[in-house]
This record gives structure tokens, sequence and C-alpha cells, in this order.
């Protein structure tokens, strides 16, 4: 699971995403990726399942990145628990997503072989993705 090795602060607040992706909008590393369309928070277990997914059905060929890293501390309270009485302990950590980013990079696979990868990877996330494919990409050679 991907979680930070140390936080600045143990219990942020929740804080607001809004607007779309200014950065990591571009294909960097590879050239196949999904890109949200929708503004969510991703789970550190939601994104280490779908790159298993992905993984899996490259059959560990060719090269992934993983563009975004969970490291936003969610609280919860345990159940059963009255209100107030300060704030929950620390359960997980999340990435909040907005529209555009790059999820996910693939390299070193053939066009169809990364498509159904990165389907399989989008299945397994919260948000609406895109495949996108860079620019330059010759889909003959």
């Amino acid at each position: 699971m991907l979680q930070p090795k140390r936080t600045k602060y143990r219990r942020p607040q929740k804080g607001r995403a809004k607007g779309n992706a200014q950065r990591g909008n571009q294909l960097a590393f590879g050239s196949f990726g999904i890109k949200s369309l929708d503004t969510h928070w991703l789970t550190s277990r939601q994104i280490e399942a779908a790159r298993v997914a992905m993984t899996r059905y490259m059959q560990r060929e060719g090269q992934s990145w993983i563009r975004i890293f969970p490291d936003k501390p969610i609280t919860k309270k345990p159940a059963d628990v009255r209100m107030g009485k300060g704030k929950g302990d620390p359960v997980g950590y999340v990435y909040p997503i907005t529209p555009g980013r790059i999820i996910f990079e693939v390299e070193g696979v053939s066009f169809e072989v990364a498509k159904e990868a990165l389907r399989l990877a989008a299945q397994k996330l919260p948000v609406t993705t895109k495949f996108v494919v860079r620019h330059d990409y010759d889909k003959n050679a």
C-alpha cells in the first residue's frame, strides 16, 4: 500500500478539490496512459488494486508508472462513539484527484495490450477515465 514515510501534520482538514489539474496533465514517461475526468478521493487501496490489475494483464512486460501518490491522511471515528471529543484517528491515505490528471502510464507493450491493461485498471477506480496516447506515437511501427 502506498503511504508516506512521514507527514508534517497528522490530522489535516478535508479541504476542497476544485478546478482542473494544472500539473501532471500530460504524458511524461510512457506512450499510453489514463486520465481522470472527475474529482474524487483515490485511496491507497484503490490505487494498488488498479496497479495489480494492470501489471497482471501485461504479464510484467513493459514498464508502468503511477503518477499519483496518496499523501493526505484521512481520519475516522470508531463505531458507536458519541459526538464531540475531538477528531478521530488516521485510518488511511488518499489522493484528491481533479479532472485532467494522468493516473497511470505504460510503455513497452503494444497498443492493444496497453489499452486493455489500462481499461482493467480504470475499472478499479471510482472516477471515469479516458485512455490517452502520446501525440507522436505511430501505431503501425
